[in-house]
Order: structure tokens, then sequence, then C-alpha cells
């Protein structure tokens, strides 16, 4: 999911003399905190915390770089969470984009509360976006010993509604609020840690009714580890972040609130979660497994952590350049090295003019460049697949490789384990380059994830990683995409698949109807791109 874009500028003329009307007075500005008092850092791993033993059990050697394990599969990527949160004995650093109040989101929020009744200290940081009408249940958490909670970036008013009427209810500070945090980091015991693309609700996890997202994660230990609990502190500690109970107010006092949290995550209210699979397409089993056996089957390399300054989002406009402390710049400079290929899947892609400069660039040296993304029918936000079919064509004519996620092919794809009767999206961020070096993290290769969000992210020097991420992208395009090409006579483009019968090809956008075409096609001269 991506956070609100502003709207239209046709509607917004529209609407302003009423949001004007409505809205006055609704913005009040922000508490102001004394930082240095609740300033707090990470606590340092500990060789005698059961999981640094069994980290340290699972190193091959003092030269070890850092560890791997893929999570292609959301059951067994929640999964690592919850075990993770059950086993930290010192600490849980969690910073998350979007956290939904559904039931995963509780049966997690449970877990953090029942490591900080053990003593484990527990900060959680969230973006503010998508907590409307959950403060209660968030406060309520905040209520117990050994929890801190903080927001990034709050909206001053209107907590209880949607993040529409919250960004509607801050007229005149939407340049602020339009900025958000985009990170996915847990970070247990300063030993362990779980980076990628995947948020904490029940859709990213396979659990949603009517949408579900392909995804992945990594589960990661070794020296990275240290860096990554260093980024989590200077968003923690940053101008941009507030005590949630300094921003929100709670309808009932500490112990109504405990009783609250109690119900409102115990089993009574909680639909069970599914049994585990034996395994996932990799071959791996559920991480608790290894962690109950004490030796973690990983993949060991090279890599380097990276997220954005957190006060770069607020420097930066969509098209601007690109700070070279951003993630977006970094990714770049890692594919900017690539001898023979790059394999990209993004949900969102929009090059922009830069972008294309680069890929012009890529293709002139003979790189190979493969892009898999959501085909219309398959995207949660069509306006930004708008942005991206403008550069389709130009891309197909400098050879680049096309491929569109299709909702319905995912539901047909048996290796994502039953979507069942939900549209699947994709999610997943991935870069694989010369089959050696792999990115994955939270950024979307598109203006809002270049200059207006901030992102986390990692590049990693594995050939044998790239090679299981590359197998999962492959299965991805190979099982539940189409590729995109000209047609034979060049009128227009065509969209290729393949199944047990055989190939087959369509002409119009995949599992899209002609209303919602019809609908881009009113709104392409309105939508500019910096808005997208």
């Amino acid at each position: 999911m991506r956070s609100f874009a502003a709207l239209p500028a046709p509607l917004l003329r529209l609407l302003l003399p009423l949001l004007i009307a409505l809205l006055a007075g609704c913005a009040t500005p922000l508490p102001i905190i004394e930082r240095d008092k609740i300033a707090s850092e990470a606590i340092p791993a500990s060789p005698t915390t059961t999981l640094s033993k069994i980290v340290a059990n699972s190193t091959p050697g003092p030269d070890a770089h850092s560890g791997f394990r893929l999570l292609p599969l959301g059951s067994f990527s929640f999964d690592t969470r919850l075990q993770l949160a059950r086993r930290a004995e010192v600490s849980l650093d969690v910073q998350y984009y979007h956290f939904e109040g559904d039931e995963t989101g509780r049966a997690l929020l449970r877990a953090l509360r029942d490591a900080a009744l053990r003593g484990v200290r527990v900060r959680l940081l969230l973006d503010d976006f998508y907590t409307g009408g959950h403060d209660d249940l968030f406060l309520a958490l905040a209520a117990h010993p050994n929890v801190q909670l903080r927001l990034f970036n709050p909206f001053c008013c209107a907590r209880g509604s949607g993040s529409t009427t919250r960004f509607l209810a801050s007229f005149g500070d939407w340049g602020r609020v339009n900025h958000r945090m985009h990170n996915k980091l847990f970070v247990a015991d300063g030993i362990a840690a779980v980076i990628g693309g995947r948020n904490i609700a029940n859709e990213y996890y396979l659990r949603g009714e009517s949408d579900n997202f392909v995804d992945l994660d990594a589960f990661v230990v070794g020296k990275m580890i240290e860096p990554l609990a260093a980024l989590f502190d200077r968003y923690w500690n940053s101008d941009a972040v507030y005590p949630y109970e300094a921003v929100a107010r709670a309808s009932m006092d500490a112990p109504a609130l405990r009783a609250y949290f109690d119900d409102i995550t115990g089993l009574q209210k909680m639909r069970p979660l599914a049994p585990l699979p034996p395994n996932d397409i990799l071959g791996y089993g559920p991480i608790g497994d290894d962690l109950e056996d004490g030796r973690l089957g990983l993949i060991w390399g090279e890599g380097y952590v990276f997220a954005d300054h957190p006060d770069k989002p607020f420097d930066g406009s969509v098209g601007g350049e690109l700070l070279e402390t951003s993630v977006t710049y970094n990714v770049i400079e890692a594919m900017k090295q690539a001898k023979s290929e790059v394999v990209i899947s993004s949900p969102y892609f929009i090059p922009g003019a830069a972008g294309m400069e680069f890929i012009r660039e890529l293709r002139k040296r003979g790189v190979k460049l493969s892009v898999m993304t959501n085909s219309l029918g398959a995207t949660d936000e069509p306006l930004v697949h708008l942005g991206y079919s403008r550069y389709r064509p130009e891309m197909l004519r400098l050879g680049v490789e096309l491929y569109e996620l299709s909702s319905q092919r995912v539901k047909r794809n048996k290796r994502l384990f039953h979507f069942g009767e939900s549209l699947g999206r994709l999610h997943a961020k991935l870069a694989v380059v010369d089959k050696r070096v792999s990115f994955i993290g939270s950024m979307n290769f598109d203006p809002r994830s270049a200059t207006i969000n901030t992102e986390l992210g990692a590049v990693i020097d594995s050939p044998a990683l790239a090679r299981e991420l590359q197998r999962v992208i492959d299965l991805d395009r190979l099982q539940s995409a189409y590729r995109v090409r000209f047609k034979a006579d060049g009128s227009g483009l065509e969209w290729l698949g393949t199944d047990e019968e055989g190939d087959m090809v369509l002409n119009e956008e995949p599992d899209s109807s002609l209303w919602l075409r019809f609908k881009l096609w009113l709104l392409s001269p309105l939508v500019p791109e910096e808005l997208l």
C-alpha cells in the first residue's frame, strides 16, 4: 500500500471552498517535546541471551559477516516475528508504516505485550497514516510497563477518522503530512531482525478475505544487526517522532485500557492462525523449528543496510534531486555496477525522466533489464499504474522485459499456498544484479519513495542468496504474471501468459474492466506524475 498522494488539481479546486469552510480551525499545532528527556538507545546484544547463543552456534566462523533466510511465504514470515517476540529476553525494537488493528496486528501486539510483562523493553515506532480509529488499542499497549510507543509525523486532529479524513482535516499542513515513514524493521535482543516489504495486517500474511499481497521478507543475523539498530535509534530520537500519548488521548484510564487490551487481543476475539505448512518453496521449514533445535539454517554473505534520514521527506519534493543518503540513490548505485543483468520486482514502477535515462544507459551497455510490477487489474493504486503505463512503450522499445502480475493467475499459482477467492497483488520490493547482488527492502521504484517517503533496505553480496531470490521472482513471473510485448503489426500491446494448456495472448489489460480502463483514460490528462 502507498501513502496518500495529493488530490488531482481540478478536484482540489472544486473542493477547496468547502474544505476551507468545514475545516477552518481544525488544525492544531503539535506539542513541544523535550527530546533530551525521552531519548533512548538500542540495548547492545548480550552473549547470554538464548537468541545470541543460537546465533553464535549458527555462525560458521569469526569472519562470517551476516546470515540470511528469505521468507517468501506470509505465514512463515509472520510466525518468525512471533517467535522472536516470544523468545526475546532483553529488547524488541519494532518499526512499521502500516500496523493494522485487525487480527494479525492484535496478535503481534499481544506478543509484544507478553514480552514486556516478562521484563523485555519494547519500543514500537509507527507512521501515523494508518492509526486512525485505533488510538485506544495502541494506547492500551502503551499502558503496560516496559512499553514505549511513538508516532512518526503525526496528524494533529480527527484522530478517530480514516487517513483521508485526517489528511483533509490537516488543511494548511498538507505539505507536512503528505510525507510518510515507509520503513519496516523488527529487531529482537539486538541479535536478529526481519526486514523487507511486509507491513502488519491480514493481507500481508494470506489472511485477507478480499485482497492478499505477494511479498517477501528476510530474516537477518550477524554484523548487519548493529547498523540496523542504529538506524532505528536515529528515527526513534528524531524531531519528526512524538510519544503516542503526547498526540492522542485515550477514552479510558490506564487500568481500563489494560483490561480492554486483554479483551480485544484475547483468543475469544481472534481467528486462530492456520497451521504452518512443513516447508516453503525454497525448502525451508518454519524458523521456530530451527530455534527449537538451537541452530539456524542460513545463507551467509556480506552486505550493508541503509535508511533515508528521518528529515529527508521534509526536505524533498517529488521529482527532485536524489540525496546521496537516500535508499533509492544507493540501490541505483548498486544497479549501475551491473555487467550483464538486472531483475527488479516493484508493485509501483514509475521510472520518471531520470529513471529512463538510467535504463537507456544500462541497455546501451548491453545489460539485460527485466521488471515485474502489478497489472492494472492487480494494482491497488490504478492512478500509479497510469504513471507506469506512460513509460511502457518506450521501455519495450529499449528492449526491457516487462512482466505484470495477474490477480487471476495468482489464484491458480499453487506455490503461493491458496489465495482462494482473494485478489493477489504484488508488494515485494526486490532487485537482483548479475545473479550475485540482491536488494531487499521497503522502497518502491517510483518518485514517492525516491524523494518524499523514508525507506529502509539492504544490499547483499551473496551468489547463493541471489539464486534463491531469483528463483522466487522467476516463479512469480512464470506462474503469476503476463509478459507485455508489442503486437506483431505494431498496433499496440498484448499480454502473453502460459498455463497447462499452452500459451495465451490477451489484447487488453489483464483482469481489468472496460469501465476501469475508460476512467483512467479520462483521468490521464488530469493527473501529473508528481502527484503519484
